[in-house]
């Protein structure tokens, strides 16, 4: 696997980095972009900010987003991406720590394409995430544009 950009949207360092060890440990070679807030993963999709010079067509592959966010929390986040055309089609799953039946609720009514929990042991955060790199870089047939460099 290795064929379109992963964007991390995580602000904890210590999750940011298990992630990244776990997609890594599964033979999932894709970029990983690592958006630390709400407003830079924004600035990433629409080519706005820090990444005004990255191409706004070149879309990731997936997100992996967090709800917990500074600046801007990641409900926010998928109804922003859900809200222009240029992004509407782009998978996201929410991967986070939340277990309240209201995030899962208010991340599916605002156009999630999954919810996962962050399992808390190392070797089912392994699988939950090979599973999730098998589904969606692999198995998953992407809208047109979306995951294409």
């Amino acid at each position: 696997m290795g064929d379109g950009v992963i964007l991390l949207v995580e602000d904890n360092p210590d999750d940011e980095a298990l992630t990244i060890r776990a997609l890594k440990k599964n033979n999932i070679a894709n970029e990983v972009v690592v958006a630390r807030d709400g407003a830079e993963a924004l600035d990433y999709l629409f080519a706005t900010g820090a990444h005004a010079e990255r191409g706004a067509s070149e879309l990731p592959k997936v997100v992996l987003l967090d709800l917990k966010l500074p600046k801007v929390d990641g409900i926010e986040v998928l109804q922003r991406i859900r809200s222009d055309p240029r992004t509407r089609l782009l998978p996201v799953v929410v991967l986070t720590s939340s277990n309240e039946e209201r995030d899962v609720a208010q991340s599916y009514g605002s156009g999630a394409n999954s919810y996962v929990r962050k399992p808390v042991d190392f070797q089912q955060f392994l699988e939950a995430v090979r599973q999730l790199g098998l589904y969606w870089l692999v198995i998953n047939e992407p809208p047109p544009g979306v995951g294409r460099r």
